[in-house]
């Protein structure tokens, strides 16, 4: 239980009535990736931001760089409390977290979410253009968040705090390795409805790139667009077109 509430940005709901959404951050970033999502998903659903080791209060743990360590992981500390519907989210880096943990809780024998929701992410058979600078010929600090600025994914105001920079590559680093090992394995398709998120102006992910997650669906699929670039997540327009998506697929009350 204590590795789940570090896991964990947001307590366990206590009302079985109210829909969970487990959200899952992009690479370098943390649980606060999904700040003000509770208020504008709205009534009716519980948001769980999850957060992985190695950032905030998890940054005296090491990163998980291994794709089959961090699913173990999650659905031992997860999987048994994943009983009541429930739907994940997931932006670039946590979009493959969380399409690969839907796929093992299935396999395992777990509930499966209702809906996989993902955003500013490649389908895992589609070229990552972050994947493929970061790993050619092995970028400099500077280099690599060079490269996230020109795709507009380092605010620049924070490029002056050293300390913090220092840090951010350190985490970035080793979710970029665990980006590369969750796309290894060969994608395969969920029984669930996938909604995909693109952003109008994101350079790293373009829009044909999301809208090839159809292919990782027997069920329905849908593509929309919101405003923003890479870091779409963190604007108004994002939270309320996943309540869209929920509200759809697995309708939930509207009022308190």
């Amino acid at each position: 239980m204590r590795a789940l509430l570090g896991f964990l940005a947001a307590r366990w709901p206590d009302d079985s009535s109210a829909r969970r959404l487990l959200c899952f951050h992009h690479a370098g970033a943390g649980a606060m990736a999904f700040a003000g999502w509770q208020r504008r998903v709205g009534p009716g659903v519980t948001v769980l931001p999850v957060r992985l080791p190695g950032r905030e209060s998890l940054r005296h743990e090491a990163p998980v760089t291994e794709a089959a360590t961090l699913v173990e992981a999650l659905t031992q500390e997860l999987g048994p409390l994943l009983d009541a519907p429930y739907a994940f989210y997931g932006h670039s880096l946590g979009a493959l977290v969380a399409y690969r943990f839907a796929h093992h809780l299935i396999e395992a024998g777990h509930r499966g979410p209702e809906l996989l929701a993902v955003g500013a992410c490649p389908a895992p058979q589609s070229p990552s253009r972050l994947l493929a600078g970061a790993a050619a010929p092995g970028p400099t600090d500077e280099e690599l968040v060079g490269l996230l600025v020109d795709g507009a994914s380092v605010p620049e105001a924070m490029l002056a705090r050293r300390g913090w920079l220092r840090a951010t590559v350190r985490t970035l680093r080793a979710d970029l390795r665990l980006a590369a090992g969750l796309r290894e394995t060969a994608p395969t398709t969920l029984p669930c409805p996938l909604w995909a998120f693109a952003g109008t102006d994101d350079p790293l992910v373009g829009v044909a790139q999301v809208g090839a997650w159809r292919h990782c669906t027997t069920a329905q699929f849908r593509l929309r667009t919101v405003s923003g670039g890479h870091f779409f997540v963190r604007g108004r327009e994002a939270p309320r077109a996943v309540a869209e998506a929920l509200h759809t697929v697995m309708p939930v009350p509207r009022t308190a």
